[in-house]
């Protein structure tokens, strides 16, 4: 049992190498429907062939280890120990693992096969496998292996896993297939895949039906966008329609990850409404990482790692996160500090206006931070701009001086007025040469290694606009277009008033639609006046955008500004009507400066996604990246994590649960009984290295080793205890190495959403165990001894009973478990109670007869073949 822990411990860090193996990723280009390309990064193993060539081979490396060991050690003769245990795990994995896995389902939930078709495939190849085995050693050639035969049986490993990987494509023969189409919410008929089935016996595809009474929408294939997600897709013809075509997302898996972040962070705002950004962000990340999708190889390793005393991967990862982010925060905290130490002076405002006829216009400097203890010199001076010192402004300079605690100073320009009509025009105040004296403004050299106590900050120039007073004004938006988040709530624009504020004026708006709609939808719509007063300038127009929190968005509208009035011209006028000739000439002159539109009265608006919000969802999507969980980064950080006791307990999902917990009494004693093969796996190279590769070729050398000695060990506990080999095999060896599969089983069946983590990977696990396990060992032995001229014998007792009786049970168990696809029950695993009860000890039965039976045979209680 302890070569079993350490086997199981070496294989945590071989499934972590290949977890890291097949989360490499690459950036593809993606074409969008307008035309536009983006960069979107994808994974580049396909997850139904990693599950059935680098899963399947990580978590049986063990079982096919064994057999070429037993073969190659044994002078290339049959063994009963490498094959018995191929043939025993699997019928462990069929029927105990399964029937743990549908009782373990909390009460009133089910868990159904989300890709049926490539459970077909596993399943097939998983009982065919066994079968060819019966045909190969009692039929075609019986006792005998050919070297064909031995070839077909590895060559059928590659034809599994691409027959799987056409069926999860939907390649060649598939597309022609009658198939199950939804609508979405932009009424596009997309294909769909099976969750739940509302009637009947569902066998044909893993498909959903549309929901009664509904019909299916049809769109123009080129404005097939679905929401937020703009992704090039291909396109299929509907079965018995000539014209409507179905979209299929080229970017399906990185869309779905996406919306289930952001699905995520909707939920966490409205269940925490006060909790910051950055709150939100880090339960995000341990929510995405509890309830995602997982590979086989994580819950192996955190089956393992629970086991053994090395604590839950989610919950130590999240600790870890919440340790780093606080020595961020302390960081932070000490620069704010060392910036507390030295003054920065900067002008208030980086942009200032004036009437022409303010007469003098002040300017603010400040004085922020620092101890307080200094005395700051600033000089300063006004540069000209389209604005003329002497005929537009007074030119100044001069030093502004701070003393200690003082930390507002003015400096005052100015400004000359005429009744010449202008456009307006700017100069510019700059600050420059600092100095620094003490408390007393004494000048003194600084002492030797201390940081400066004051510096100058942006803004060091001051732009200053004067406005002509001799025009009512040109009205204009600042830009012809303006781009706001959605999650901007209210948005402001400013409406500025040009080349002269006379008078009060009266500006009315309106919005109008564009691509984005308005009354509640994107925006809603507004329509007002603004009232511009004497001299007054800037005047804010509000509009309120719908937050959506779409990824990805871009939808226009417009706000128009209609013809000013003049509602006071700013001129004294006689009651009677009678005025002055100085009053009729300024009538004059006003009335040819009467308000007018400037270029500027039409703004778009675009709606853009949130940037925040994007890419923290883009950031949740790489930190939800599980290798980056339980890879390692350096052999410092795999000796800590070995000699560290963890909790490994819970499977809480509430916020408490992100917590990590005190180790229990069986972590300790799990820990202990273990650290010798933790420390000793330390040595193995981290995940980082090579991709993972390093990892990998050292783990599968070291499980070899092992392997070799638990078959060693194996044979002489069954001489010591007076069993056959083949009966060992079956039932001590199949069980040893099946544990951590069957607590990773159990852990899939709990936290997945969907049944093909617990179920599916084990019919393609047990097809893999034959192709591999024995093909590899047999095709290696039967070329051995042709060369040699002889046969490569194998007696199809014991082998050839087991194989047949393994197989008529999984028939049974097959249909079992398609059975329960009926909606009385819902889903190959849970369901009612009655069912899982009854499911559960019917599979454990078949096991334990498959036991029973296999030893009878052994010892010639019953006749086999």
């Amino acid at each position: 049992m302890y070569m079993f822990l350490g086997v199981s411990i070496i294989a945590d860090r071989f499934m972590a190498s290949i977890e890291v193996i097949t989360s490499q990723e690459k950036e593809v280009t993606i074409t969008m429907p307008s035309g536009e390309t983006s960069v979107a990064t994808v994974r580049i193993w396909n997850e139904t062939v990693s599950n059935l060539t680098l899963m399947a081979l990580g978590s049986s490396a063990p079982e096919i280890l064994l057999s070429v060991i037993e073969v190659c050690g044994h002078g290339f003769e049959a063994g009963e120990l490498g094959p018995g245990t191929i043939v025993g795990s699997a019928a462990f994995n069929m029927f105990v693992i399964i029937a743990i896995c549908v009782w373990v389902i909390p009460e009133g939930e089910t868990r159904k096969i989300k890709h049926l078709r490539v459970f077909f495939i596993t399943a097939f190849w998983s009982i065919f496998a066994y079968i060819w085995l019966f045909l190969i050693l009692s039929v075609i050639s019986p006792g005998v292996v050919e070297v064909w035969e031995a070839l077909v049986t590895l060559l059928y490993f590659p034809v599994c896993v691409i027959l799987a990987w056409i069926a999860d494509r939907r390649l060649l023969f598939y597309k022609y297939m009658a198939k199950r189409y939804r609508a979405d919410k932009h009424g596009i008929v997309v294909e769909t895949e099976g969750d739940t089935t509302p009637k009947g016996f569902e066998m044909i595809m893993d498909g959903k039906f549309p929901p009664s009474g509904g019909g299916v929408g049809m769109m123009p294939s080129e404005n097939y966008q679905d929401g937020a997600n703009n992704a090039a897709g291909t396109m299929a013809y509907l079965p018995n329609s000539n014209s409507t075509m179905v979209t299929v997302e080229n970017t399906k898996e990185l869309d779905e990850s996406r919306k289930e972040v952001i699905r995520i962070l909707k939920q966490l705002k409205q269940k925490f409404p006060d909790k910051e950004l950055d709150q939100l962000v880090d339960l995000a990340n341990y929510y995405a990482l509890l309830h995602q999708q997982k590979s086989r190889a994580f819950y192996r390793i955190q089956a393992t790692r629970m086991m053994t005393g090395a604590g839950n991967v989610l919950k130590r990862h999240a600790a870890d996160h919440t340790r780093r982010a606080a020595a961020v925060d302390e960081e932070v905290v000490c620069e704010d500090d060392d910036l507390a130490e030295c003054s920065r002076l900067a002008f208030e405002s980086t942009h200032s206006q004036c009437m022409e006829n303010c007469g003098v216009l002040r300017l603010a400097v400040v004085c922020q931070g620092g101890l307080g203890e200094s005395t700051f010199y600033v000089d300063y001076r006004t540069e000209d701009g389209s604005a003329n010192a002497g005929s537009d402004y007074e030119y100044s300079e001069g030093t502004l001086v701070f003393k200690p605690g003082e930390t507002r100073k003015e400096i005052k320009v100015g400004i000359i007025d005429d009744d010449i009509f202008e456009e307006d025009e700017h100069f510019f105040v700059r600050l420059l040469n600092l100095r620094i004296g003490d408390a007393e403004g004494m000048f003194e050299s600084d002492e030797p290694g201390a940081g400066p106590k004051g510096h100058l900050v942006e803004p060091l120039v001051a732009t200053v606009t004067i406005l002509d007073d001799d025009h009512a004004g040109i009205f204009t938006f600042r830009d012809r277009l303006v781009r706001v988040s959605e999650s901007v709530g209210t948005m402001e624009i400013s409406v500025v008033r040009n080349s002269g504020a006379r008078g009060t004026v009266i500006l009315p708006y309106h919005t109008e639609a564009g691509t984005a709609k308005g009354g509640g939808v994107d925006y809603e719509d507004t329509r007002g006046e603004l009232e511009f007063s004497n001299d007054q300038t800037t005047q804010t127009l509000q509009v309120r955008i719908i937050d959506d929190e779409e990824y990805e968005k871009k939808e226009n509208f417009f706000i128009i500004l209609e013809e000013p009035r003049w509602l006071k011209r700013g001129i004294s006028e006689d009651p009677d009507g009678q005025m002055s000739a100085e009053e009729e000439e300024a009538r004059r002159i006003a009335e040819m400066g009467k308000p007018i539109l400037g270029e500027h009265s039409r703004l778009e608006v675009v709606i853009e996604e949130s940037y925040e919000f994007k890419s923290t969802v883009d950031k949740l999507i790489k930190k939800t990246n599980l290798a980056l969980v339980i890879g390692t980064h350096s052999w410092r950080e795999q000796f800590v994590e070995a000699v560290t006791v963890s909790a490994g307990d819970g499977d809480d999902d509430d916020e408490e649960g992100r917590e990590e917990r005190l180790p229990s009494c069986y972590d300790y004693v799990m820990h202990f009984l273990t650290v010798f093969w933790k420390v000793l796996f330390a040595f193995v190279p981290p995940t980082e290295y090579w991709n993972g590769w390093a990892c990998f070729f050292v783990s599968i050398s070291v499980i070899g080793i092992l392997t070799a000695v638990i078959g060693d060990l194996a044979s002489h506990f069954g001489c010591t205890v007076g069993l056959r080999d083949t009966v060992t095999a079956v039932v001590f060896v199949a069980l040893g190495t099946s544990i951590p599969d069957t607590f990773a089983s159990k852990v899939a069946a709990t936290q997945d959403q969907h049944a093909d983590a617990s179920v599916g990977n084990v019919t393609g696990s047990n097809a893999v165990n034959v192709f591999l396990g024995i093909g590899v060992a047999w095709s290696v032995a039967a070329v051995y001894w042709k060369v040699q001229g002889k046969e490569f014998r194998v007696d199809p007792g014991s082998l050839a009973f087991s194989v047949t009786l393994f197989t008529s049970f999984a028939f049974i168990c097959m249909g079992v478990l398609l059975f329960r696809r009926r909606p009385s029950i819902g889903g190959e695993l849970g369901g009612p109670r009655t069912a899982r009860i009854i499911t559960s000890l019917f599979f454990l039965g078949l096991w334990f007869l498959y036991v029973l039976f296999s030893s009878l045979e052994a010892y010639c209680h019953i006749e086999g073949f």
